[in-house]
């Protein structure tokens, strides 16, 4: 990162020109100690609510610093209306998960335990530093909800009923190419939902076909790792709808 304004750093302060923005420990070791960037020196910062601001580092001592924002670069945009939810893999791949995501624009990144699903424990805090650092480093200007996992049952009985449901399954009757299937659905808030390694359960995909909100999908004739399906359905909807998509 020869140029300092391609650092870019998410904080949770609000920006405008009357504050000083504390950095936290994390922030100032990678800043001081990775970077090697001083006092002084000009970057990005961004908080998901006021866009994008140039700043400038004030302070950056052994355990604390902080950064003066100049004045704004970017103002904020709306991001895509679409939440991913999947079914947690180990550590690597749901690591891989929250980064793609937020890279491909993903609102929300939930978590969905499911009968066949092998890892009951998810580590929120390291999905969410996952979608930060994928944010800063994409230049999206806000970051993604990270949700505490939970079960897909619970998550159908409380389901906002205007929000489509788009379940990418390797099994169950009346599926369609994701891509048909989202040429053909009207506009509106959107959901993906990407199941466990082993598929959804026979049970599990009668309950989501009973629900007036939901759309059976595939990703084609070969059957893919979760993670790869993962990134397949973003990467379609982001090809044929865009952040022009709200």
């Amino acid at each position: 990162m020869g140029n300092s304004l391609r650092t870019r750093l998410y904080v949770s302060a609000p920006l405008h020109t009357a504050v000083t923005v504390p950095l936290s420990p994390e922030q100032v070791h990678y800043l001081r100690n990775v970077l090697r960037l001083s006092a002084g020196v000009e970057l990005a910062l961004f908080n998901g609510a006021d866009g994008e601001w140039l700043g400038r580092i004030g302070e950056l001592g052994k355990d604390k610093g902080a950064v003066v924002p100049l004045r704004q670069l970017r103002a904020q945009a709306q991001t895509p209306d679409i939440w991913l939810l999947f079914a947690p893999i180990k550590r690597q791949g749901v690591d891989l998960i929250a980064e793609k995501a937020s890279e491909l624009g993903a609102s929300v990144i939930w978590p969905v335990l499911t009968r066949h699903t092998d890892v009951a424990r998810v580590n929120v805090e390291r999905l969410l530093a996952n979608a930060i650092e994928a944010a800063e480093q994409c230049e999206r200007l806000d970051v993604p909800e990270v949700r505490e996992p939970a079960d897909l049952a619970v998550i159908l009985a409380n389901w906002p009923k205007e929000r489509t449901l788009i379940v990418c399954a390797e099994g169950g009757e009346g599926r369609k190419p994701l891509a048909q299937l989202v040429n053909t659905l009207p506009s509106g808030p959107i959901a993906l939902l990407v199941g466990p390694e082993g598929g959804f359960a026979a049970s599990e995909l009668e309950l989501l076909a009973r629900q007036p909100f939901v759309h059976l999908a595939h990703l084609g004739p070969r059957i893919l790792r979760a993670e790869t399906a993962c990134f397949m359905a973003l990467s379609v909807w982001q090809s044929l709808k865009g952040d022009a998509a709200r």
